[in-house]
């Protein structure tokens, strides 16, 4: 039975996702706060974390961050759960490491698909050490980067989309199946988020960069070098 982690201060909310999940056969336990749910982990961790943004002491962004630099919980799916609705926000926490993000006030039914199909998509992802194309390097366990031998910073997103276009090397992804694998799920701007990311990804590659080709009216794809 999976677990699912809550991490919310307003206990209404607490409440209503706490019995939405355990009806829907999943084992929760429930938190206030990242310190809290730092003491959770370090014995037991979950199938996946709902995380508030608003959260006393430490917000939710520091904390995503916070797990995402732990080799114990770098991969477990996250959803954002916030009242912020821009799509700064947004952009914010995903690029951050979160999986989905979902604004209040949402239904118990789209709380509870989002968190089914996260799980599905998660679920025995075989993982490729090292992945290369020309000077680009990936080192999938350390969530490096090297360029010519030049390491390469970038964001969580940044590195799933080149991950994702190095897997798939030659072949063309959609700007659709580019916004569901790495980002997820879908939200009013989605092409405009997955070309902004492109660009920036191409400028920090340096001349690598130029591998990475858009596809008029389709998407893109990486060529081999």
């Amino acid at each position: 039975m999976p677990l699912i982690y809550i991490v919310e201060d307003d206990v209404n909310i607490r409440e209503i996702e706490r019995y939405a999940l355990k009806n829907s056969g999943f084992e929760v336990q429930e938190f206030e706060c990242g310190k809290e749910l730092y003491k959770a982990i370090e014995k037991h961790v979950p199938s996946l974390i709902l995380l508030d943004i608003m959260l006393p002491n430490e917000d939710g962004l520091d904390i995503l961050t916070e797990l995402r630099s732990k080799k114990t919980t770098k991969k477990v799916p996250i959803i954002m759960v916030t009242a912020k609705t821009t799509e700064l926000d947004k952009v914010k926490g995903l690029d951050l490491g979160a999986d989905d993000y979902m604004t209040k006030p949402f239904g118990i039914m789209e709380l509870i698909s989002r968190v089914k199909a996260l799980l599905r998509r998660t679920e025995d992802v075989a993982e490729v050490p090292i992945l290369t194309n020309g000077e680009i390097v990936i080192d999938t366990d350390k969530r490096s980067v090297t360029v010519n031998g030049q390491n390469c910073e970038l964001t969580y997103k940044e590195f799933e989309l080149l991950k994702m276009l190095l897997l798939n090397r030659g072949i063309v992804l959609t700007r659709d199946k580019i916004m569901d694998q790495v980002w997820g799920f879908e939200y009013e701007g989605e092409s405009r988020t997955v070309d902004m990311h492109i660009k920036t990804l191409r400028q920090k590659l340096g001349t690598a960069g130029g591998a990475i080709k858009t596809v008029r009216n389709v998407g893109y794809m990486i060529d081999s070098l």
